[in-house]
Order: C-alpha cells, then sequence, then structure tokens
C-alpha cells in the first residue's frame, strides 16, 4: 500500500477509520569495520519515494515530528546516533529544538548561508552539547568557519571536487575533534578513496540504500495543536489547561508520550498519566512540539472517532474509583487501547512504544490489576455484556463530556 503524498510533502487525507500513513527515511551510517554506528534521517513523502524531494523547513520539522513522536527515536534508531538536516531556522535559533542532545547529529545543510547570526546559532547549539555536522562540505563555501566546533565534515565522493581532495582532509586533520565520513559513495573506487584517507564513517548506496519506514497514525487536529501553542506561549503557562488540552486528543496525548519515551531514556521513570509525560518532558520542550506539529500539516482524525476513543477514556476514568484505580492513569489506558483499536494495533503492541508505568502496561496487555479490571468492564459493556456493573449512566456522561469537547473545537475552529 502506498502513500498518495507527492514528492512536495502534500499530505493525503485521513482514510475511512480516520488514520493515514506516516514515514521517515534512514540510511545507514558504517564505521570503518562495516558496522552501522548511525543513521541519517531523511523526509519520504511516500512509501516508496527514493528522494526527499525537498529540504525545507517543513521538511525538517515532518522528519522530527515523525521519527520521535510517530514511531519514537528507539524504534527508529535504537541506540545509535541520529543525523538529522536542519534549516537556518533551527540553527539560527529562530525555531527551537524539541528534543535533547544525547541521540542526535544536527547536519547543517550546505544550502545555509554561514553569517553572523548562524554563527551565534550554531555556537549556542554546540554549548549546549548538540554535536554538529558539516553536510556536503565545500571548501571556501564558508562553511569551514564551523571547524572549531564541528565533530563531523561529511565529504562527497560521487560530485564533489576530488582535486581539492588533499587540501580538505588535511584542513579537517587540524582539528582532532573531527571525524570525516564519506557520503554519496557509489563504486568501489570510491570506497577506496575512503579507505586511502582514512575517513571515518561512510555513507552511500554502495554500502546501504536508505530505507522508508512506514506506519499507520491517527494525527492531532490543526486546531488543537494551535490551541495547545496558545496555552504554553502564556506568560504564566496553566498545566491543569495544558494537559486538558493534550488529553482530549487522543492522538495527542499519544505523541506526548512517544515524546517521553526519549526523556525517560536510561531511567526508572515510566509514567502513568498524560500529567506525569508532561512533566517528564517539561513544558519548554512540550511548546516546541506543539510549535513542530503545527508545521507539520497533517490532516486530523474524523470527530467520529475521536468521539469514540474520548468517550471510551472518560468512561475509563469515571468508573475507575470503582476499582479504587487512579482516574487519570484510567484516562490513560483508554486512550492507548482506543486508537489501538482504530490503528488495528494490539494492547501489548501499543504498550510497547511508551515508557509506561508497570500497572498501565499490565493493564493493557493482561488485562490484570485494578487498571486492568476498568477495561475488562469497560470492554464488557462496549460488547453488550453488561454483567454486574450498570455503566449506562457513566457512559452517557463520557458521551455529553466528549461531545462538548468536540463541540468546543468545532465552534473555536469556526471562529478562527
Amino acid at each position: 500500500m502506498t502513500s498518495a503524498a507527492d514528492s512536495s510533502g502534500v499530505k493525503p487525507p485521513a482514510s475511512a477509520d480516520g488514520t493515514q500513513l506516516v514515514h521517515v527515511g534512514r540510511q545507514p551510517i558504517f564505521d570503518e569495520h562495516g558496522d552501522v554506528v548511525a543513521y541519517e534521517l531523511l523526509f519520504r513523502g511516500s512509501i516508496d519515494a527514493v528522494a526527499a524531494g525537498r529540504q525545507d523547513t517543513y521538511a525538517t520539522s515532518t522528519v522530527m515530528v515523525n521519527a520521535f513522536t510517530e514511531f519514537g527515536i528507539r524504534e527508529v534508531a535504537g541506540d545509535r546516533l541520529c543525523f538529522i538536516n536542519l534549516t537556518r531556522e533551527f540553527l539560527a535559533g529562530e525555531l527551537a529544538l524539541p528534543f535533547g542532545p544525547a541521540q542526535v547529529v544536527l547536519e547543517v545543510l550546505e544550502t545555509v548561508d554561514i553569517d553572523d547570526e548562524v554563527i551565534a546559532g550554531i555556537t549556542a547549539l554546540s554549548e549546549a552539547g548538540y554535536r554538529i555536522a558539516l553536510d556536503d562540505f565545500v571548501w571556501g563555501s564558508g562553511h569551514e568557519k564551523l571547524f572549531g566546533i564541528a565533530s563531523y565534515v561529511k565529504l562527497d565522493l560521487l560530485d564533489g571536487d576530488l582535486t581539492r581532495l588533499d587540501e580538505v582532509v588535511a584542513a579537517c586533520r587540524q582539528y582532532p575533534g573531527i571525524k570525516l565520513v564519506a557520503e554519496r559513495l557509489e563504486t568501489p573506487e570510491q570506497l577506496a578513496i575512503a579507505a586511502r584517507y582514512g575517513m571515518e564513517l561512510r555513507q552511500g548506496y554502495a554500502l546501504s540504500h536508505p530505507q522508508v519506514l512506514t506506519m499507520a497514525s491517527l494525527s492531532p487536529s490543526r486546531l488543537r495543536r494551535l490551541e495547545l501553542v496558545g496555552a504554553l506561549s502564556a506568560a504564566d503557562p496553566d498545566l491543569r489547561r495544558i494537559v486538558s488540552i493534550i488529553a482530549s486528543d487522543p492522538p495527542l496525548a499519544l505523541r506526548v508520550l512517544r515524546a517521553s519515551n526519549s526523556a525517560a531514556a536510561g531511567l526508572a521513570n515510566r509514567v502513568s498519566s498524560v500529567r506525569q509525560a508532561v512533566v517528564m518532558i517539561g513544558l519548554p520542550h512540550i511548546r516546541q512540539w506543539a510549535t513542530l506539529m503545527v508545521l507539520d500539516e497533517l490532516s486530523g482524525a474524523t470527530d467520529e472517532h475521536m468521539l469514540g476513543v474520548l468517550t471510551r477514556a472518560r468512561l475509563c476514568e469515571n468508573i475507575a474509583t470503582w476499582f479504587g484505580a487512579p482516574s487519570d492513569a484510567a484516562f490513560m489506558v483508554g486512550v492507548i487501547s482506543g486508537v489501538g483499536r482504530l490503528l488495528s494495533i494490539s494492547p501489548a503492541a501499543m504498550a510497547e512504544q511508551f515508557p509506561l508505568a508497570p500497572q498501565v502496561v499490565a493493564a493493557l496487555t493482561e488485562g490484570n490489576g485494578r487498571l486492568g479490571r476498568v477495561l475488562r468492564a469497560v470492554d464488557a459493556y462496549e460488547n453488550g455484556e453488561f454483567g454486574t456493573f450498570d455503566l449506562a449512566g457513566q457512559y452517557m456522561d463520557a458521551v455529553r463530556w466528549s461531545t462538548r469537547a468536540l463541540d468546543a473545537s468545532n465552534r473555536l475552529a469556526a471562529a478562527v
């Protein structure tokens, strides 16, 4: 199955079940021993795209959003580094990066003019711990001004000017912190050149073509993202309102949970509510993700599907106290299990994508614990197996709450 998106990056509308396909390309980067040590993440508009088609802020934002909040960076790259192309807006600090420096290398595109503003921005990123790579380096382009803070210099051995290769390599070797990346390797001769010059890393079709990773996704509505950006931009952001906005839009809540996965890496912390995920990521990073999602311009799921997931989540929340379960965690398991149904993904597979607390995982995968009893009761009611508990009143409250939430969003949309 292929997407209808073209190379310009125009997204297809959501399908009848409220889902659409999202994509990210990745090309392995090898060391001199042939081991994969990193991936370059690439914009791809469809599953069968062989080139990015664009290298603008939209493409960069889409790669970030898809890699970190749709797939999850651990799914995309494991524990390896990720090279991500950045446009001027990110390098100069006009747009903030929503992730920390631990697993990324920021590539300065060859099309970026290296002026004082860009140098200041890249210097600040370097001082914050981000590694910098100079993409498709050309001697005399001005990018050599960044040698003092660069960790990688990428040299095009296919279309680059090889007559100046001795000079470029010698200049780079004056900086012990720089590793050379031989890129666009397509022939045995080019591989031999990389070996002869002792280039530490290699990338190109002779070693591996890019892969396109694809998955079905529900996307948060543009309105909800704009509302979240507004709430986060207040002088004194209201955490309760921010959590409420995120929790009321299931796809947005799942993206926040996936983003928290990278924040939780290496920690014992596991989240059991949207609020904990927001606190773990931090409001500044939530604001940056929301901004990128606005740039990403993905289409949203239908009101009908959102109403179903929200009603399920609210019903879980409404009856949580009957089983001694925390209401916010019950809402979360309702969202995750409801979205999983829409995407035809099992609760166990959904649970693997997030840094969830053990009791949440047990509820989703085995139906165990107090949260598991909540889910079993809701499942039974939705399947017409009314059993011991009469949930009619709680269900009607959930429908009214979900309907009001969607109606409020639609009224706000009409006023925008």
